[in-house]
């Protein structure tokens, strides 16, 4: 291919994106990034220093979305099956930010590895019925160069001795873990009289000056909210070492509506974007490149390719999340909850293999049952709290003793969701965006694998909870189940799955007749366009994604260096 702008083309800057640009930039090409959102993250101009945007301010975050995306312009839908008509839901679903660094602006940054079980739970574990669980197509050992290498490109923060379950590592964490905070560790000594094994989080946030840039000063608005001070570093490392190659061009507000393919429809010679600077009639424009790099998101990335059948029939399906369930517990004190970040304690018991965990699957008539990771965390910002207890005179009572916020604690298990045919991101047929494209629509209901483990997690938790000096506890679930008229009136995190953390619709494998993309993340018909982002997931499995969609974004542009032009 001649006359190109650019070697690669990367849509989305979000950490698989960032990553992208830093593996090609670093290795001497030309990329350009394009970004749906606005920039509130580094300048475009040399040395791109942090534009310092960001502010402990929820109204902005979540009622102005500064964000983005604004559900009103961007609306997503959502139904639990095709028997509930096109749709039950309109407007936030699973929405995550649309702005140059994605959904690492909002992120608390938790950045655990996967296990090397994960990648082969089929073979391990064997298959569970109306589930299409399967082994991927690489192993532990195949990617753990990629994790390493990430984890020092993003300087995470951790003791690599503290979890006793966790996978071999080739090197330790480059920055050591951040401040505890002090209710993390009075319910991680309750969790260990449990026998459980709590460990402090790994992240990337800085935990002392590193990268040029702050330690954290623990302010609270870590969770939902761009870093003040820059210490988050995923994905702003990224970026700015691309950027500072001088080979790479980010664009923002850049809204990428089709990949633009050569007459046999194999090969992809760039892509089309509309220039949403320009008001009112944004312009089409267009990239011209050698490679194609998708990372606009495991929501996003199946939407795109199903405006144009790209990808195959199974694009869009075998849609995961993890399954939530947030068991609270409100104490008698104020739990400091309000300070530092937003997790620094988890604990993965409910993952592992054991004779408890058999025991809840033979009851539940289940081959084997996995739970998930577990953060120990805290409550409501002042804003939101107050939403949570309408108006009347009740309220202002209500603020001042905070019980959801002050007095509050929670455990939030991550847990592993089955991948289902069912379960899928495809095009609604009636509701569009701003600019006339069809809104992409989720069809999704857990599997009863996850029920069971929800219902096994939830009294496990709140003994933990009130042996920590809780004096009350409960479990609640996303998506909740149960009275659907119920739940959207009561429940403040509505009928659809609250989880940010979205995987599958473009699974990775070594059979084209049943995956989206190869091994090496390349599309099976139109190999020049790869996958950057967690919609390869094969599984979900039980842990945060961002650390493997990062190296797995890490390996497949080091394979497309190798590969050459």
């Amino acid at each position: 291919m001649s006359d190109v702008d650019c070697d690669a083309v990367v849509v989305g800057s979000g950490p698989g994106g960032a990553t992208a640009a830093e593996v090609l930039t670093a290795a001497g090409w030309s990329v350009i990034v394009l970004e749906k959102g606005r920039n509130h993250l580094l300048s475009l101009e040399a040395p791109h220093e942090p534009l310092r945007h960001f502010a402990n301010d929820e109204i902005a975050a979540h009622r102005r979305f500064l964000l983005g995306p604004d559900p009103l312009l961007e609306p997503r839908t959502y139904r639990r099956t095709e028997a509930d008509g096109e749709r039950l839901a309109v407007g936030n679903v699973n929405n995550l930010p649309s702005t140059v660094g994605g959904g690492g602006i909002h992120a608390d940054a938790k950045l655990p590895r996967f296990l090397e079980e994960d990648f082969c739970l089929r073979s391990t574990r064997g298959p569970v019925e109306g589930a299409s669980v399967e082994d991927w197509p690489l192993a532990y050992d195949d990617l753990e160069p990629h994790y390493t290498a990430v984890e020092q490109l993003f300087g995470v923060a951790g003791d690599a001795e503290a979890n006793p379950f966790a996978a071999w590592r080739s090197a330790p964490y480059p920055l050591p873990p951040g401040d505890d905070m002090p209710m993390a560790v009075v319910t991680s000594e309750a969790a260990e009289r449990a026998g459980f094994h709590p460990y402090r989080a790994p992240t990337g946030i800085n935990s002392i000056a590193a990268d040029g840039r702050p330690a954290c000063t623990d302010c609270g608005y870590c969770g939902g909210y761009g870093c003040p001070v820059q210490a988050k570093s995923d994905p702003i490392a990224a970026l700015q070492r691309a950027l500072r190659t001088g080979r790479c061009d980010l664009r923002p507000e850049s809204y990428v509506t089709e990949i633009v393919r050569d007459a046999s429809g194999r090969r992809a010679t760039g892509v089309r974007y509309l220039d949403l600077r320009e008001h009112p009639e944004p312009s089409v424009r267009e990239v011209r490149a050698h490679h194609v790099v998708l990372a606009a998101g495991a929501f996003e990335t199946p939407r795109l390719l199903l405006r144009q059948g790209l990808g195959g029939d199974l694009v869009g399906r075998y849609l995961t999340y993890h399954y939530q369930t947030f068991t609270v517990g409100i104490f008698g004190r104020d739990t400091g909850g309000e300070r530092g970040r937003s997790v620094t304690h988890l604990h993965d018991d409910l993952l592992i293999d054991g004779p408890g965990l058999r025991a809840v699957a033979r009851e539940a008539g289940l081959p084997w049952v996995r739970g998930g990771v577990v953060e120990h965390g805290a409550g409501h910002m002042p804003v939101e709290e107050s939403t949570t207890y309408g108006p009347g005179e009740h309220h202002l009572p209500s603020m001042r003793d905070s019980a959801l916020r002050r007095r509050f604690w929670v455990f939030t298990m991550q847990g592993e969701d089955l991948p289902q045919a069912a379960n899928r991101i495809d095009l609604d047929p009636s509701v569009t965006d701003a600019w006339g494209l069809p809104a992409g629509r989720v069809t999704y209901a857990p599997h009863r694998h996850e029920l069971v483990a929800s219902a096994h997690a939830g009294p496990v938790h709140e003994a933990i909870l009130r042996d920590a000096g809780a004096q009350a506890a409960f479990t609640a679930t996303s998506p909740p189940q149960g009275d659907l008229d119920l739940h959207a009136t009561a429940n403040p995190l509505g009928i659809a799955p609250a989880s940010k953390h979205v995987m599958g619709t473009a699974r990775m494998g070594a059979d084209p007749t049943t995956s989206v993309v190869s091994p090496e993340q390349r599309l099976w018909d139109c190999d020049n366009v790869l996958v950057c982002d967690s919609s390869v997931f094969v599984t979900s499995t039980g842990y945060n994604p961002t650390l493997t969609l990062a190296a797995l974004a890490h390996r497949a542009s080091t394979l497309l260096v190798g590969g050459g032009r």
